[in-house]
C-alpha cells in the first residue's frame, strides 16, 4: 500500500477525539476502507468539512454491525461528537481498489486501521451519482493531486467500466471530466 504524502499523523479535531473513542470501544481490530469527503479532506486537504466517514468495506465483516451501533448515526458516540460512520450502500469503484489502499494515520490507533482509496479510485467511485458536490471532488482532485487522464480513463475501461451494466451513461460522464478538469 502505497504511502500518501498528504496524509496528517492525526486526524483532525473533532475527528480526532471520535476516532480514539471508537478505536476503545472496539474489542478487536477492525479495517475500514474509507471514501468521501473525509478521505479527500484529511488525504488531499480539500477544504470542505464533513460530517460522516464513509466505507465500503470493514474487515471482519462481522464488524460491521458493532460499527454501526457504536459510531453511527444516532449512536451515542453520534450524539456526542456529531460526527458518525456510515457505510456506503451504492457505489462503484475499481476492481482492484484494494492492492492501492492508502493506510491513514498509521500505528495511530490501537484496533482500528483506516484506509483510503487512492486518488484516481476515489475520482472514480464519484462517476455513477456525478452530484455537484461529486464534480467539485473531482476537480479538486484532478488539480491538487494532480490526475494524470490517461490513468483515470484506463483504470476505468480494465477496472470498472467491465462490471457496470450500463456503462454508456458512465463513458460520456467521463468524457465531460476530461473536457471540464483535464484541460491541457
Amino acid at each position: 500500500m502505497t504511502p500518501n504524502p498528504r496524509s496528517r499523523q492525526t486526524p483532525p479535531p473533532p475527528w480526532n477525539d471520535f476516532l480514539k473513542d471508537l478505536d476503545r470501544l472496539l474489542p478487536e481490530p477492525v479495517e475500514l476502507h474509507c471514501v468521501g469527503g473525509f478521505v479527500i479532506a484529511t488525504c488531499y486537504g480539500f477544504p470542505r468539512p464533513t460530517g460522516d466517514l464513509d466505507y465500503i468495506s470493514v474487515r471482519p465483516s462481522g464488524a460491521s454491525v458493532h460499527l454501526l451501533q457504536t459510531a453511527g448515526l444516532g449512536s451515542k458516540l453520534h450524539k456526542k461528537y456529531k460526527l458518525y460512520l456510515q457505510q456506503v450502500g451504492v457505489a462503484n469503484w475499481p476492481e482492484n481498489y484494494a492492492d492501492r489502499l492508502i493506510e491513514m494515520y498509521p500505528g495511530h490507533f490501537r484496533n482500528l486501521r483506516l484506509f483510503a482509496l487512492d486518488p484516481y479510485d476515489l475520482a472514480l467511485s464519484k462517476l455513477e451519482r456525478n452530484a455537484a458536490v461529486d464534480r467539485e471532488d473531482v476537480a479538486y482532485l484532478a488539480k491538487q493531486v494532480p490526475l494524470d487522464f490517461r490513468v483515470l480513463e484506463q483504470r476505468y475501461r480494465e477496472e470498472l467500466r467491465p462490471n457496470l451494466a450500463n456503462p454508456e451513461p458512465h463513458d460520456l460522464t467521463l468524457e465531460l471530466w476530461r473536457e471540464a478538469f483535464f484541460k491541457s
